[in-house]
């Protein structure tokens, strides 16, 4: 057995606490219908952010980078009944796809797909004065992470929480020559954040059946 079927089996035993049903099993399978790449977060990964969602008090989700919307309806469902999500998407069928699912899946008056290039939508949200988030989900180009941090901050208040998925790059971190530009990407994030007054992280590896990688959690400070 290879290490990562070793990660799956392990991933498949603990089902048993995520129970995926089939509003969530029917986005995953919308999305490989309509030819979206299998790049969404897994199961027990969406557990994750629902529960981080409903422990921070969420009413209201950011989320950059909505792809099928797996992720939007793990959220999602953890919103009160006035809450509100917004997640961006660049890609006009993703966002179809997304909306449709959601649709399906009874949230979709919680969640406002908005299409268009994320770094350009976070402008005009900052600029028209958004009301501030309390979770930000980051799973959107990596080229991009230090400026969406940037642009997170600014519609966040003290106390929220910016949650940024595949930040560990199988590794390749480490390395400052990598020609990756994703991972020259998050570094560039690390050092932004490292260095930031207002800004307190870690980043915790994670392994299952999408590989080697990990999550970079950041909480706003006052």
């Amino acid at each position: 057995m290879t290490d990562r079927d070793l990660w799956r089996s392990v991933d498949e035993y603990f089902d048993v606490l995520v129970r995926e049903d089939v509003a969530l099993a029917e986005t995953r399978r919308a999305a490989a219908a309509g030819g979206l790449p299998d790049i969404a977060v897994a199961p027990n990964q969406g557990k994750l952010l629902h529960l981080l969602a409903q422990t921070a008090g969420a009413r209201r989700i950011l989320e950059i980078g909505t792809l099928g919307g797996y992720s939007t309806l793990w959220l999602a469902r953890a919103l009160p009944s006035d809450g509100v999500l917004v997640t961006l998407e660049i890609d006009p069928e993703h966002a179809r796809t997304a909306a449709d699912s959601l649709e399906q899946a009874g949230v979709g008056e919680l969640v406002d797909v908005v299409v268009g290039p994320a770094s350009s939508t976070l402008d005009a949200m900052v600029a028209a004065g958004t009301e501030a988030f309390d979770l930000v989900f980051v799973d959107a180009d990596k080229q991009s992470l230090a400026r969406y941090v940037e642009q997170s901050l600014a519609l966040s208040h003290p106390g929220t929480l910016i949650v940024l998925d595949n930040v560990v790059r199988d590794g390749g971190v480490v390395d400052a020559d990598h020609p990756d530009d994703r991972v020259q990407g998050v570094r560039a994030m690390v050092d932004l954040v490292a260095d930031h007054p207002r800004l307190d992280a870690t980043v915790v590896q994670t392994v299952g059946s999408k590989g080697y990688d990990g999550f970079a959690l950041v909480r706003v400070l006052p």
